[in-house]
């Protein structure tokens, strides 16, 4: 990675791999600390330059673009001192080849460092696999969200995945458990989600008219309700399978928690009371698991059907659920 000087105007040819991104998010990783909002004005004051010319935010890279940028204060963290921190790790592979990467993510950890968080799922494969030119996010997963989670091996992948992310094509199918009875006329949640900033600063999402549309298919798979769930003040659970046709930011979180069945551990968008009681059945982390997706290999074009198993933690609570003995 280039370095960055407080003094110097720097000149950065664009590689092969890196062509095809936006100019801000071409930015945005190479000046590592400084803040999105200062990238975009130093664009929009035209003291970043591509080819000699002003360029958009939206301006697409392209092989062999000669990028201009002016003095810039960055984080004083050494790049390379700082990625000595980041444990590298490989995760359960799912699916990989020269194009993509489909893992298995654990819950309790975010897929890239950020707010607060110093590493996630995608600098710790960096590290792990320093031999490879290019490892990029396709989507993302909340950090309590275990999971298929899709990694680009290619540039070319990436733009396609893109694509078919924003016409909705990958069919994303989640398994949740909910604190409450599902009511069958919530099948198909249609409800517009707005994104806020909570009192403590945190990114947060509710129904509003002024959203972005969404919608979540959910089907029942089964319903808990008897001695063990009422033991500890909780009336019945329900596992659900939700479907994603949108894919906006904690969508199924909120769609559950807006049709009165609220996801068992949601420390955000769920029953606190209920979470605290769902720890005597065993319950430590937010029930909530991208199980399956479907979708058309970015470059062969061959259909990919990959599963992913619920994690042990999980698999114990359902267990104890069906069998109906006694809380923890």
């Amino acid at each position: 990675m280039a370095s960055f000087s407080k003094e110097i105007v720097n000149h950065i040819s664009v590689a092969e791999h890196e062509a095809g991104q936006r100019l801000d998010n071409y930015l945005i990783k190479i000046l590592k600390g400084v803040p999105k909002s200062h990238i975009h004005r130093i664009i929009r004051g035209g003291e970043v330059r591509v080819n000699k010319g002003r360029a958009k935010p939206d301006y697409r890279v392209a092989a062999g673009d000669c990028v201009r940028i002016p003095p810039i204060r960055v984080a004083e963290k050494n790049v390379s001192d700082s990625l000595k921190t980041v444990p590298p790790r490989e995760f359960e592979i799912i699916f990989e080849d020269d194009a993509l990467l489909v893992i298995n993510k654990p819950s309790g950890i975010a897929v890239h460092g950020g707010s607060g968080v110093s590493f996630g799922v995608i600098e710790q494969l960096r590290q792990a696999r320093p031999e490879a030119n290019y490892l990029e996010l396709v989507h993302r997963l909340d950090k309590d969200t275990s999971g298929l989670l899709m990694i680009a091996k290619k540039r070319s992948a990436l733009v396609k995945l893109h694509e078919m992310l924003r016409n909705d094509h990958p069919k994303k199918i989640y398994l949740a458990l909910g604190v409450g009875a599902w009511q069958p006329e919530n099948r198909h949640v249609r409800l517009p989600l707005v994104k806020y900033t909570g009192a403590a600063g945190e990114k947060m999402v509710r129904v509003g008219d002024e959203g972005q549309s969404a919608h979540t298919i959910f089907r029942v798979l089964d319903t808990f309700s008897g001695c063990l769930t009422h033991s500890v003040g909780i009336s019945a659970l329900s596992l659900v399978e939700a479907t994603l046709k949108t894919g906006r930011t904690h969508q199924i979180r909120v769609h559950m928690q807006a049709s009165g069945c609220p996801i068992a551990g949601d420390e955000r968008y769920g029953d606190y009371q209920a979470n605290r009681r769902l720890q005597k059945l065993g319950l430590k982390r937010m029930f909530l698991h991208a199980h399956r997706l479907v979708l058309a290999h970015p470059l062969s074009g061959e259909t990919l059907d990959l599963v992913a198993g619920l994690p042990e933690e999980l698999e114990r609570v359902l267990g104890r659920l069906a069998a109906g003995g006694e809380a923890a």
